[in-house]
């Protein structure tokens, strides 16, 4: 084959672009291209992975035969037969397993037997909607049927690579919030919506947002706007963990910092009728969602259970001046079912709400 000769083809769409190489090499990749085998390899990744994975053997170039090699996938696809130079052979899936490695497809790591979850103090420091975010990663861990400790801190927030809690440290990996920790304990293997299609998954992930923009907004306004609740209850916890004049310093500088916030997202001109408004239409998009169902999606929980339960519940628990967002979300019997039922099976504890 002479250089001077070559013409350069447009690789066809769905095609693995192995990379150049040279003489009889260059032949063999073009040739499993032109015969689309690439192709049919990326359509059936399962399949491949346990070739390359779980069969070493093969990978070392040992068969019942050393003249006929024969690939299937799916039982449909086959690698020319007698073929009579052994090295071709371990070219074929040198091939295959840089394509399995370049699509990220390892192993996965088991679930660390020492995973800790960090968060502030419950009796006399966590704040409304920090404990309701650390309650809703607890119960996705326990949906998850996967084992941790709580490890509270008074500088938990500081610790937090993002500066929020939760945050959990598994092996060599810290983790803060609930969707990062999601996504991590779905790179383990392990994911409460493989039974979800694409659609439900963006319905999912709509909801969760809602929850984050109007729940977890809600709590931050009561928290640190209301003049009651802040001086009898944020004030207090929040200060707790550091000496005068520190602690007067440190919660004038959170307010300034929630209230910069809330101006951005534009609540901070909200009247508190007007955020128990925005609370009422939230839980009667979620109750709309529920109804007639155990959890959101069906007769299995998912993050979006755990997020509801936990601003839900810690809402309905958290002893506060004006108790009027409880009642708020006590109006609707079908989320207090989903708290109930929650609290039931994964806390195996149960609350008078």
């Amino acid at each position: 084959m002479s250089g001077d000769n070559i013409v350069e083809e447009p690789v066809p769409d769905g095609a693995v672009h192995i990379g150049e190489g040279v003489g009889e090499e260059d032949d063999i990749a073009n040739e499993l291209i032109d015969d689309g085998i690439i192709k049919e390899i990326c359509s059936d990744l399962d399949t491949l992975s346990d070739i390359i994975l779980n069969e070493p053997d093969i990978l070392d170039g040992e068969s019942e035969s050393s003249d006929s090699v024969i690939i299937n996938v799916e039982s449909d696809v086959e690698v020319e037969e007698n073929v009579q130079n052994v090295e071709r052979n371990e070219y074929v899936f040198d091939i295959l397993s840089e394509v399995l490695k370049n699509l990220n497809i390892t192993p996965q790591d088991p679930w660390p037997k020492d995973v800790k979850l960090f968060q502030p103090y419950e009796v006399e420091q966590i704040l409304l909607p920090d404990n309701a975010n650390c309650l809703a990663v607890q119960a996705f861990l326990k949906m998850c049927n996967l084992e941790f400790q709580v490890e509270p801190r008074a500088n938990a927030e500081a610790m937090s690579p993002s500066g929020k809690v939760p945050f959990i440290k598994a092996g060599a990996f810290v983790i803060s919030e609930l969707e990062p920790i999601v996504q991590f304990v779905n790179n383990k293997g392990i994911t409460l919506t493989d039974k979800l299609d694409p659609e439900m998954k963006s319905d999912m992930r709509a909801y969760m947002s809602l929850v984050h923009n109007v729940m977890e907004v809600a709590e931050l306004y009561i928290c640190w706007c209301d003049k009651e609740t802040y001086n009898e209850v944020t004030s207090v916890r929040h200060g707790s963990i550091y000496p005068w004049p520190l602690n007067h310093i440190q919660n004038r500088a959170k307010r300034a910092s929630v209230i910069k916030k809330l101006k951005v997202l534009g609540w901070y001109q909200k009247s508190m009728a007007e955020v128990f408004q925005e609370v009422e239409n939230c839980c009667q998009a979620l109750t709309d969602r529920l109804e007639g169902k155990d959890f959101f999606f069906g007769d299995k929980p998912t993050e979006l259970d755990a997020l509801v339960f936990g601003h839900l519940f810690t809402i309905l628990t958290t002893p506060l001046p004006n108790s009027h967002i409880a009642n708020t979300v006590r109006n609707y019997p079908i989320l207090i079912n989903l708290v109930q039922r929650i609290e039931r099976d994964y806390f195996k504890r149960e609350t008078k709400h």
